[in-house]
């Protein structure tokens, strides 16, 4: 099979989350632990971290790598969903798994694969298990695809966990209560393994205590550190004042990296003290070159300034409650706002809608995945909560459309799925080019 047909028969040999949502979500380890017997076990082979969290796992994962690239570590890195190409999921100092490496793999494992039935994500995890092994990597940040408990990933054995934070998404899997959701999450945490808590509650902060006392790890909350001092967000880079590691400039932009980089400068304390090759240099380098590095795409990203258009992935209404603001501040600045936006069934879309400003236009879409909502239903949602929109068959088209009425003192957003952003991406391919992956 050529790359193309490899990819075509993954996605639909396999049940693909992105396709058709929960269909594809698979309970319970027992094919994850027959992938990787299989394979020898790779996951021992290099040092790891894990990350949960409903919000910022992407982020604080992909920032976690750049700092052990700039620290000079061989450093593997994977994520989910992709945008574009579905190499994104697999890197290795920023740079995505070869395509003929993809093609053998399952050329060659097929046989053995193909009567378990496993998952899209499970076959994609043991693949890049063992690229990782295979490329002799020093370290590998590995980023949970659901919940945490019973997720594929949650077989490593790390050096650190770490929970972003808790909020409401995929309730039908991981339960309909904050402590519910927690307590999934909470499923990382290992013996003997301490564990950084990004943001907590009342409701998920006793949760997170009574597991890592049960599993006998340290707990770490950088919600009670002091390290973080002042913030700022800006339109281009954020800028963050520390305690001990003085400023820092953020290449990631938005409101919502200010409680990713408590997170971050917490995990970087506990990492630096086993490990004196980190340094606070590798950290400034790390945070301020993180999308250089890493690839990462699609947060609060500025594409283009005159007008100005920015893309978001964020997709549920604790992520959106960080966007809607952003927009209602630029709506404040420029002088009309547009926005492209799509959602899929499976989210809690009014929620979002409810958090939206009036005054913009809204440009309703439906992405191309089947569980994508249709524009009509969007604009139907929408006028329920006051917002003025038309509708458009396609996210390319509601972008054309949108540019078509955009001053070049207008603004345009794009988001609200990270289907929307890799239908756009897609379609307006010098907007996708993927950035350089050297140090500056």
């Amino acid at each position: 099979m050529t790359y193309d047909e490899t990819i075509q028969y993954l996605f639909y040999a396999t049940p693909l989350f992105q396709h058709v949502g929960g269909a594809a979500y698979k309970e319970g380890l027992s094919n994850t632990h027959l992938l990787d017997a299989h394979f020898g076990h790779p996951h021992g082979r290099y040092v790891t971290l894990h990350v949960a969290g409903t919000n910022g796992k992407g982020s604080c994962s992909s920032t976690l790598a750049a700092i052990y690239q700039a620290a000079g570590y061989k450093t593997g890195l994977y994520t989910s969903p992709h945008l574009v190409d579905f190499r994104e999921r697999i890197r290795v100092n920023g740079e995505m798994i070869p395509e003929q490496y993809v093609v053998d793999f399952v050329a060659r494992e097929r046989a053995f694969f193909e009567p378990l039935h496993p998952s899209f994500f499970e076959l994609t995890t043991a693949m890049a298990f063992q690229y990782f092994a295979d490329c002799q990597v020093d370290v590998a940040i590995i980023e949970v695809g659901l919940g945490g408990r019973l997720d594929c990933t949650n077989i490593i054995r790390p050096l650190l966990s770490i929970i972003t934070n808790v909020s409401f998404d995929h309730t039908q899997f991981l339960g309909h209560t904050l402590t519910a959701i927690a307590g999934e999450k909470a499923g990382i945490m290992k013996k003997g393994i301490p564990v950084v808590i990004g943001e907590a509650n009342a409701e998920t902060r006793p949760v997170f205590e009574t597991h890592a006392r049960d599993c006998g790890c340290d707990i770490h909350f950088a919600e009670d550190e002091d390290e973080l001092l002042a913030a700022h967000s800006g339109s281009s880079y954020n800028v963050y004042h520390t305690r001990h590691y003085g400023e820092i400039t953020g290449q990631l932009t938005g409101a919502c990296q200010i409680r990713n980089a408590r997170t971050l400068l917490t995990a970087f304390r506990l990492l630096a003290a086993q490990d004196s090759r980190l340094q606070p240099a590798h950290l400034a380098v790390g945070f301020a070159q993180v999308c250089d590095l890493t690839g990462l795409r699609g947060r609060w990203e500025t594409l283009s300034t005159s007008p100005l258009v920015v893309c978001d992935t964020g997709h549920n209404p604790a992520g959106w409650e960080y966007i809607a603001r952003q927009l209602a501040s630029l709506a404040a600045d420029k002088r009309q706002g547009h926005a492209v936006l799509g959602f899929c069934q499976d989210k809690d879309v009014d929620a979002i809608l409810r958090l939206l400003p009036s005054g913009i236009i809204y440009h309703w879409a439906r992405a191309s995945v089947p569980r994508a909502l249709s524009g009509e239903e969007l604009l139907h949602r929408g006028q329920a909560c006051h917002l003025t929109g038309k509708t458009y068959p396609s996210v390319a088209a509601a972008y054309a459309g949108a540019m078509a009425e955009a001053g070049a003192e207008d603004f345009i957003f794009i988001g609200g799925s990270n289907f929307v952003v890799a239908d756009l991406f897609t379609a307006y391919p010098s907007l996708s080019a993927q950035r350089p992956t050297t140090l500056r």
